[in-house]
């Protein structure tokens, strides 16, 4: 394990917020994001993940705002931003607030991005240019689902930040990763105790991300059937990629991702509520229910 990656792992903690309200650039929120992400340092939460096509402008603000929390993208798409711009972004971010901010990296969604070919060729092609460009490899992480692109993620960055996986995923990323890289699952929380409500409300979300090949195959390799994806998920799917429940559940469910290797779990807070709201109060019921 190299230093970079060693920080970066203290950096972080056991556990961080993936958000999308948090990408806005709404100038007329953006005291709200501010407030809301200072009082997630306060909360002892060790990262943000920004949802979304997201980039070093979004998390410059928030980083202003705090004195601690990492910020990273989740993710960054390779389709839309050069590797030039993105390495000088990430230097200029750097040079002012040192660790701070870690460049989270994908390859999108083929029905997303026009012109989609060969991801892993054109990922592998956008690190060597981030190298030329003077970024190090121990500033970045892969949103990395399948074993190429997890190999990618130990081999040319500081680890991976798989997105709608299961403890069982985890465990597959840690073997193949090994002990060193950094391993940052994403995982969703519906802080509901009925089955009816947090399933119905898991599905509505959980929906738009079966329309994805990415998502969808590395369910069938996980074990899930094509029944399983029909009909905006079955209650099997659904149980096993949301936490929702009383609070000892929920612990439970956050921590098996932990003793299935992974060094820090990205929570995401889904409810039924506007795309733009920040959940301020489900923050501050995790952190409790996590200690």
């Amino acid at each position: 394990m190299n230093d970079a990656t060693t920080s970066l792992r203290e950096s972080v903690g056991r556990y961080g917020i993936w958000s999308t309200q948090l990408r806005s650039e709404d100038p007329e929120r953006a005291g709200e994001r501010a407030a809301a992400v200072a009082e997630l340092e306060q909360l002892g939460y060790g990262a943000v993940w920004l949802g979304g096509n997201s980039a070093a402008r979004h998390a410059a603000p928030l980083i202003e705002a705090t004195s601690r929390i990492v910020v990273a993208t989740s993710i960054q798409s390779i389709w839309e931003h050069e590797a030039a711009a993105a390495a000088a972004d990430f230097a200029e971010l750097e040079a002012a607030h040192p660790g701070r901010f870690v460049l989270g990296l994908g390859v999108s969604h083929g029905p997303m991005v026009g012109g989609y070919r060969r991801p892993y060729s054109t990922m592998v092609g956008y690190l060597d240019d981030l190298d030329g460009a003077g970024m190090r490899a121990g500033h970045r992480v892969l949103a990395a689902l399948g074993p190429k692109m997890l190999k990618l993620s130990r081999d040319r960055a500081a680890g991976a930040i798989p997105y709608l996986v299961t403890p069982e995923h985890t465990a597959q990323a840690r073997e193949t990763l090994g002990e060193g890289p950094l391993l940052a699952p994403e995982f969703k929380v519906v802080l509901e105790s009925d089955p009816s409500r947090a399933r119905a409300t898991a599905r509505a979300y959980l929906a738009r991300y079966l329309e994805f090949p990415n998502y969808t195959e590395n369910f069938l390799r996980l074990g899930f059937t094509d029944a399983d994806l029909a009909d905006g998920g079955s209650d099997r799917l659904i149980d096993a990629v949301f936490a929702w429940g009383d609070e000892d559940t929920i612990r439970a469910r956050v921590t098996a991702f932990l003793d299935a290797g992974a060094d820090h779990v990205a929570l995401q807070v889904v409810e039924d509520a506007p795309a733009d709201t920040l959940p301020r109060e489900a923050w501050r019921r995790l952190a409790s229910l996590l200690g």
